[in-house]
């Protein structure tokens, strides 16, 4: 993917979502976001349908039934279509959220 002039100050990936705090250096962060969930919901029905999975059929019904509910997905939908952007307004907000968003898999009993 060529550079969308996004800028990631802090992340985590969980399991079942993402976090983000980022900005986009061009001024369309939510546009930037889209080409990023496009781009990235490819690879994964790619990689299913490509190699040995024993969990095929079920991996593509699970993706299948999410597209099914939105009339703009013909096939697949691997994100949801919606995100919870929040504008980030002082320093002090913006190191509660880095705590949230660190401490995420911590909540989570991942790590």
């Amino acid at each position: 993917m060529e550079y969308k002039g996004i800028q990631l100050f802090a992340y985590v990936i969980m399991s079942n979502h993402v976090h983000l705090i980022a900005n986009s250096s061009i001024g369309d962060l939510s546009g930037t976001i889209r080409d990023i969930m496009k781009f990235t919901s490819k690879r994964p029905i790619e990689t299913i349908n490509s190699i040995p999975e024993s969990r095929r059929e079920w991996l593509l019904s699970v993706f299948s039934k999410a597209a099914s509910q939105h009339k703009r997905n013909s096939s697949y939908q691997v994100w949801t279509h919606e995100n919870h952007a929040v504008l980030l307004y002082s320093n002090d907000f913006i190191a509660e959220k880095i705590e949230y968003i660190h401490n995420n898999p911590v909540r989570a009993q991942i790590v």
